[in-house]
């Protein structure tokens, strides 16, 4: 009877184990780096989560696509790989990046493949020089370092940015921290519009509009933006500031939200109390660019505030933002968002 009641307490033991590690291994964040293409993947126990590109046919390195935990993209596929219906303006806003319109009086913002050759040399590259860490775990780490340079490849910036994943059955997490180093004796980021984190997300989560409009950027480039049926977006700060009313307005967060496949996706960006210019100007557009602009304050405030960076050489400045994507029967709540930005000071 002894043995008998060891042998139960041993079985017990062992399913506990078994059940730690089945829910352990479930959270497994994997990063792994393709063979053959400049590309790093990272997935949950192999459902996809997102993808970090670096092809030499980008002007910048991003992570694209971006999932949903429901496995629904949140990312627009154009220019990369259209889908049916895509809008196909902005083509230089592709999943999720960071860089600005003005440094040196280069634009790194706007350059893609549409800038004809005669001016891409007014516009700056950001190239992967190295990969300096991959981990996979609980939480999945990438450590990159990049070079912001002109047409010529002089080096204006030296970047370190350093991405962590992590996921739970309500939400996944991407973590940003970007060290910029001047490399140039002095390195200027006038205060512009056009900045700073951005992320261009999928047609039904841009805010719904009857009417098409148009942009023009510092070069007199026009853009025009068709209005989409599909729209269900709708924006809303830290501050209470909701769709259209978000551009321009300061906040602690703010989060994105809509529905697709009768899927409540929401998507949060949360900016850090140590980063310049916070909290941040939100340049979130009603058509599917969700950005933080910390640096562009005065087109923001009308002229109340102003902000230009400069960075003498060797010297440093940090950006930290975290952007969480939740889905399922219900937005992420105000009370959800405030925790995860609490954790994240």
């Amino acid at each position: 009877m002894r043995n008998y009641l060891l042998f139960l307490n041993l079985l017990v033991v062992l399913c506990n184990c078994s059940c730690v590690q089945a829910q352990a291994k479930g959270n497994v964040i994997e990063v792994t780096k393709s063979a053959n293409q400049k590309k790093i993947t990272i997935a949950v126990s192999g459902k996809p989560f997102t993808e970090f590109i670096y092809p030499d046919s980008l002007e910048k390195y991003t992570l694209y696509p971006i999932y949903a935990p429901d496995g629904q993209k949140i990312t627009r596929g154009f220019p990369v790989n259209p889908q049916p219906g895509d809008p196909t303006d902005h083509p230089h806003h592709l999943g999720l990046w960071l860089n600005y319109e003005k440094v040196n009086g280069l634009d790194f913002w706007n350059n893609s493949y549409n800038i004809k050759a005669d001016r891409k040399h007014l516009y700056g590259w950001i190239r992967v020089d190295s990969i300096l860490e991959m981990k996979s775990g609980q939480k999945g780490e990438l450590k990159v370092s990049s070079s912001w340079h002109d047409q010529k490849k002089n080096v204006l910036l030296k970047e370190i940015t350093h991405f962590t994943f992590s996921t739970d059955k309500n939400y996944r997490i991407i973590d940003r921290v970007t060290t910029l180093t001047a490399v140039m004796d002095t390195v200027t980021f006038p205060d512009v519009k056009d900045g700073f984190l951005g992320l261009r997300v999928i047609p039904e989560l841009q805010i719904p509009s009857k009417q098409d409009a148009s942009f023009k950027d510092d070069k007199n480039n026009v853009t025009n933006v068709k209005a989409d049926v599909r729209s269900t977006g709708n924006y809303l700060t830290s501050e209470g500031k909701q769709g259209d009313s978000a551009w321009g307005t300061r906040g602690r967060w703010c989060l994105l939200y809509g529905t697709k496949n009768n899927s409540e996706i929401s998507i949060g960006i949360i900016d850090h109390p140590n980063n310049p210019g916070y909290p941040t100007y939100w340049h979130a557009r009603g058509y599917g660019l969700f950005a933080a602009n910390p640096l562009g304050q005065k087109v923001f405030s009308n002229g109340k505030d102003s902000l230009n960076l400069t960075l003498q050489k060797n010297q440093s400045v940090t950006f930290r933002y975290r952007v969480v994507i939740a889905s399922g029967n219900k937005r992420l709540s105000n009370a959800e968002i405030e925790n995860l930005a609490k954790s994240f000071q």
